[in-house]
C-alpha cells in the first residue's frame, strides 16, 4: 500500500481482513494511476459535478463522511440486530471506501487546469468504472456489488445489506446540500 493512499484513506485500517485491505488499497492505487487527478486535487474538487460551481464539499470529504456514517451504521445494526441481519463490517467498509472510485476516471482537466466531466465520464458514470477497478484488483462480488449498487443504477437490483447501508449513507450525505443549492 503506497503512503499516499495510506494519507489519504486512513479508514483502511478498520478493514481486518489484511487480503481485502490490500486489495481495496490497490483500487484506489489503480484508479489514481489512470486518472489525471492528484491526491491533493481530491481534498479541492467538489465531490460531484451534479450540483454545480456553488458546492464547497470536497470529494474526500464527503467520501470520508459516507465511509464514517457507513461504519457507525453498520455497527448499531450489527448491536440491536445481532444474526438477524449481521452486517459483514469488512465488507461494507471496503465498499464504503471503494463507491466512488470510479469518479476519478471521469474527470478531465479543462484548459484553465479544472476538474470537469470528460468524455469518459459521459459514457461510463464511475459505479461501472469503479467496478472494473475492483474486479481487476481481485476484490470479491460482495464489495463489488455495494459499488455497483450504491448510486441509482443499483435501484434495478436487490441490494445487500451493506450495499443499502452504503447507499443510504451517500444520498443522506449529498441530498440535502443538494437541495440547498
Amino acid at each position: 500500500m503506497t503512503e499516499q493512499v495510506k494519507k489519504l484513506w486512513p479508514e483502511l485500517e478498520w478493514i481486518k481482513d489484511k487480503s481485502l485491505r490490500k486489495k481495496t488499497a490497490k483500487t484506489w492505487e489503480l484508479a489514481l494511476k489512470r486518472s489525471v487527478l492528484k491526491v491533493g486535487d481530491l481534498e479541492n474538487i467538489p465531490f460531484t459535478l451534479l450540483c454545480g460551481p456553488d458546492l464547497k464539499v470536497s470529494f474526500m470529504a464527503h467520501k470520508r463522511c459516507v465511509v464514517h456514517v457507513a461504519r457507525a451504521s453498520g455497527e448499531k445494526m450489527n448491536e440491536f440486530f445481532g444474526n438477524d441481519l449481521p452486517v459483514n463490517m469488512d465488507v461494507l467498509i471496503s465498499g464504503a471506501i471503494l463507491a466512488d472510485v470510479g469518479k476519478l476516471l471521469e474527470y478531465e482537466l479543462d484548459k484553465d487546469g479544472k476538474a470537469v466531466q470528460g468524455k469518459y465520464g459521459r459514457y461510463l458514470r464511475h459505479p461501472f468504472s469503479g467496478v472494473s477497478l475492483a474486479e481487476e484488483c481481485g476484490l470479491p462480488p460482495e464489495v463489488c456489488h455495494i459499488i455497483a449498487a450504491h448510486a441509482h443504477e443499483g435501484d434495478l437490483v436487490k441490494r445487500t445489506t451493506e450495499a443499502y447501508i452504503v447507499h443510504h449513507a451517500d444520498f443522506m450525505t449529498f441530498l440535502p446540500l443538494k437541495s440547498r443549492l
